[in-house]
């Protein structure tokens, strides 16, 4: 998708700020070298009201002060990431960082919603610190239990193997709120997705990105059904994927995904 000026630059922006972003050089099967931009799996950052940018240790996060959840959580998983000693703990904790109303642990209790991790505390065993941020709310959205340890678990455990396999991949994923009345959960009135979106790119050993788009009550299917382009996550869900991209890798890459090219 074209890119507006104003977005380039908001872009350009949040690389700067984005912190433990390192440039590198990967190598495709041709020999041809793909540059690799600090905090490319950051997308296009349009800036309004209702918008607040997070950035962790581990992830970048797009936050909605409307809905109480993410736009879209985004994060770099390494090889050396995907195993640690850190412990996972059932701490969920209200981020003070974002304005009231805000979502709290007592909003989900009694609703029948689990508490569905974009960034997964699986993918942060590697520091204490990490760990803790995945916890907090706004990394959180209402998600239906079957998606939460079904599907939705199947493809977190899939990033860190693609981790693993390539070295690195870069994810960002959100939640997608129809053109509906939406369910709300708590006093705070946390919005309940109607879906769930997640996109992974990798640049070597040749650049692939694949998508998924899944509603949030279907959570026992097999994950091919939901494959999709990253360009047809970009059409449902108005973001702006990967624009640190050369546009000739950009555009390619976008366009078309399947499981094979992730074997």
């Amino acid at each position: 998708m074209k890119k507006a000026i104003v977005l380039f630059i908001a872009a350009m922006f949040i690389l700067s700020v984005v912190i433990g972003r390192h440039n590198n050089t990967c190598t495709n099967d041709e020999d041809i070298k793909v540059e690799v931009p600090a905090g490319v799996e950051i997308p296009a950052y349009e800036e309004h009201a209702t918008s607040q940018l997070l950035v962790r240790k581990a992830y970048t996060a797009s936050y909605n002060k409307e809905t109480r959840c993410p736009n879209w959580v985004a994060w770099v998983l390494t090889a050396d990431h995907i195993e640690g000693t850190t412990t996972r703990k059932a701490s969920y904790r209200e981020d003070e960082e974002v304005p009231i109303p805000r979502a709290t642990n007592q909003d989900y209790k009694g609703s029948g919603w689990s508490r569905g991790h974009m960034c997964p505390a699986g993918d942060n065993k590697w520091d204490e610190e990490a760990m803790m941020q995945s916890n907090l709310m706004t990394n959180i959205c209402p998600q239906h239990a079957s998606l939460n340890s079904g599907v939705w678990n199947v493809i977190e455990r899939d990033c860190r193997k693609w981790a693993q396999r390539y070295g690195a991949v870069y994810i960002v994923c959100g939640p997608i709120f129809m053109n509906c009345k939406h369910e709300k959960i708590g006093t705070n009135e946390v919005f309940v997705p109607e879906a769930f979106y997640k996109v992974i790119l990798r640049l070597a050993p040749t650049p692939k990105a694949i998508g998924y788009v899944v509603r949030n009550n279907e959570g026992k299917k097999r994950k091919d059904q939901f494959v999709n382009s990253v360009d047809e996550v970009e059409r449902i869900t108005g973001i702006d994927f990967f624009p640190a991209l050369p546009d000739s890798i950009e555009d390619k890459i976008e366009a078309k995904a399947t499981l094979y090219d992730w074997k």
